[in-house]
């Protein structure tokens, strides 16, 4: 098989999975669930940080993401860019990975650091390394995001927009702004979320 092969067929694939999720808007059984607690270690700063100290009163996004899908690698730059758009109107960004390490050494703690580093990324990238933590919140896949209002109750959980590797769509983090930007207005958020597309977590044996 050709390299030019592999490539169609790979993009084919990504246009089947988004058509399967996006037809249609599924029921987000995660709506109104009170985020479950945590303290892990940030990858970036070493340091082991709470959602309690983390958290704002204004809003905060949760997002399970990782370092080798390439559904994540398609929006990093979105994901910063967005984070500190919102991050100077009080809200607060915090991004987990809970991959299994051994199988996928890409998404260990030390390449979380370089990769957190090199992009620079605006809020701290925790290592969830039992997954329990991800298993709480019922996170599928990367990247799998939730914005959560000041009672830490879940408004949203769904994806960032609708581009998609291949898919030619510029990447603006649409649906996620919009979200936010009615949280911070004081405005309801449609229950009608689009779900994320991803990687699945490779949770250990």
């Amino acid at each position: 098989m050709t390299q030019f092969s592999i490539r169609r067929m790979f993009f084919l694939v990504v246009f089947l999975l988004a058509s399967l999720e996006c037809s249609a808007f599924q029921k987000n059984s995660s709506l109104g669930m009170v985020a479950p607690d945590f303290s892990l270690k940030d990858t970036i700063s070493g340091k082991t940080l709470s959602l309690q100290t983390l958290k704002s009163d204004k809003g905060t996004v949760i997002m399970f993401i990782s370092n080798h899908c390439p559904f994540v690698k398609h929006i990093q730059k979105e994901l910063v860019k967005l984070a500190k758009d919102y991050q100077s109107q009080g809200i607060a960004f915090i991004a987990i990975s809970a991959n299994d390490a051994t199988r996928y050494p890409e998404d260990g703690p030390d390449k979380m650091r370089v990769v957190g580093k090199s992009l620079k990324y605006p809020f701290p990238y925790l290592y969830d390394e039992t997954q329990k933590v991800a298993k709480s919140y019922q996170a599928a896949r990367t990247p799998d995001i939730y914005l959560f209002d000041s009672k830490m109750r879940c408004v949203y959980r769904g994806q960032l927009d609708d581009s998609r590797p291949g898919s030619r769509r510029p990447v603006t983090g649409k649906d996620l702004r919009e979200a936010l930007d009615n949280l911070l207005a004081g405005k309801p958020i449609s229950p009608n979320q689009k779900p994320s597309t991803g990687c699945g977590i490779k949770w250990k044996a």
